[in-house]
C-alpha cells in the first residue's frame, strides 16, 4: 500500500560489504528483514516482482565516480524511485587472522575498487605483496579467514564478521572518500518535504534540436534549482545518443521546482521523475543547513505572482 513503511530490504550483497553497513543506518532496515543480492539488477527486480519493499544500491563513490549499472537500471524497466540516500565514508582496514604480524603478510585478496583506492599504502607497506582480486570486500574477508590469502583489505563490518584481527586502519589513499546509495522503492507518494531536499530525473532530449542541452540547463537555471550533478550515458538506440541524469536541489512540492520539472516535459522527448527525498546530512552544521531559495523564487514569491497574474486576467488591477 502507499505510504506503508517498508519492512522487507534487499540490498547488494553479500553480507558484510558497504551496502549492508550502509542499509543498517536506515532504522526501518535495522527492525526489518535485509536480504543480499548478487547484483544491481537483480536487487531492484526484487523490489518490481514485490518480492521486497526497497533495495539499497550504490549510486556513485567520491573516487570512482556514477555505477553505471544503478543508472541504466534505473531507467530500464517498470519504474523506481528514491526515497533516500545514505553516504557512507569508505574505510578499508588490512585484516588478518589473529596473531598474524605484517611481517608474515606475503599475499592480500582485495577486491580491484579496494585495492585501487589502497594502492599507496599497499605499494608503501606491502611492496612485495601479490594482491589476489576477490568479488567482494567479504570474500577477501572470508579468503583470509580460511587461510587461502594471508591477508585481506576490506571493510570494517566484513573484517568483524570473520573474526579477523585488524593489521592497519584507515589504509585508504583518500580518507574522505564517500560512497553514495540510494534506497528505491515502487512509486508512491514521496517523502515529505524539509526544505533541503534533492529531486533525480532522466531526462532524454530531442537530438535534432541546436541547444537542446543548454534548453534543458536554462529550465532548470531561471528558476534557481541549482544542479548538483549530471551524468550522461547511451540509450542503447545509437551511437551519441545519451540519457542525461540530473540531481537538483529542492523537492517536487517545490513551486519552482515543480515549475521546472513543467518546463522540462514541454522541451524533452521524455522525462522520467526518479525521486525527491531529503539530502543525506552531514556531521557539520553548515552541512546541516537547509540552502535558502534565491530572491524572489520562494513558494511564496511563486504564490504571490500567481495571485497578481490572475487579478490581472480577471480585470482586478488597471
Amino acid at each position: 500500500m502507499p505510504g506503508t513503511p517498508p519492512t522487507r530490504f534487499v540490498f547488494l550483497g553479500p553480507e558484510g560489504t558497504f551496502a549492508e553497513q550502509a542499509l543498517r543506518t536506515i532504522p526501518a532496515a535495522e527492525r526489518g528483514s535485509r536480504t543480499p543480492a548478487r547484483s544491481v539488477p537483480e536487487a531492484l527486480d526484487a523490489v518490481r516482482a514485490g518480492d521486497a519493499d526497497a533495495a539499497l544500491v550504490p549510486l556513485e563513490n567520491s573516487i570512482g565516480g556514477a555505477v553505471a549499472v544503478t543508472l541504466d537500471e534505473m531507467v530500464d524497466g517498470e519504474p523506481l524511485v528514491i526515497t533516500r540516500e545514505v553516504v557512507l565514508p569508505v574505510e578499508f582496514v588490512l585484516a588478518a587472522p589473529a596473531g598474524r604480524s605484517l611481517a608474515e603478510v606475503h599475499t592480500v585478496a582485495a577486491h580491484p575498487q579496494a585495492s585501487t583506492q589502497c594502492r599507496r599504502w599497499l605499494r608503501e607497506h606491502l611492496p612485495d605483496a601479490v594482491v589476489v582480486d576477490v568479488l567482494s570486500n567479504a570474500a577477501a574477508a572470508a579468503a583470509a579467514a580460511n587461510g587461502e590469502q594471508d591477508a585481506a583489505v576490506c571493510a570494517p563490518i566484513s573484517a568483524g564478521r570473520q573474526r579477523l584481527a585488524t593489521l592497519a586502519d584507515k589504509i585508504a589513499d583518500h580518507d574522505d572518500a564517500v560512497t553514495r546509495f540510494v534506497l528505491l522503492s515502487r512509486p508512491g507518494p514521496p517523502p515529505p518535504r524539509t526544505g533541503d531536499d534533492l529531486t533525480s530525473l532522466a531526462v532524454y532530449i530531442a537530438h535534432d534540436r541546436v541547444g537542446a542541452l543548454l534548453a534543458v540547463l536554462m529550465e532548470l537555471a531561471v528558476r534557481g534549482v541549482n544542479l548538483t550533478r549530471i551524468e550522461s550515458r547511451p540509450t542503447g538506440e545509437a551511437l551519441g545518443r545519451y540519457a542525461f541524469f540530473l540531481d537538483c536541489t529542492g523537492h517536487v512540492a517545490d513551486d519552482r521546482v515543480g515549475e521546472a520539472l513543467q518546463g522540462l516535459r514541454r522541451i524533452c522527448a521524455e522525462v522520467r521523475f526518479l525521486g525527491s527525498y531529503p539530502r543525506h546530512r552531514g556531521t557539520t552544521a553548515m552541512a546541516e543547513r537547509p540552502v535558502p531559495a534565491p530572491a524572489g523564487l520562494s513558494d511564496g514569491d511563486y504564490a504571490d505572482a500567481a495571485a497578481w497574474l490572475s487579478r490581472l486576467r480577471t480585470g482586478e488591477l488597471a
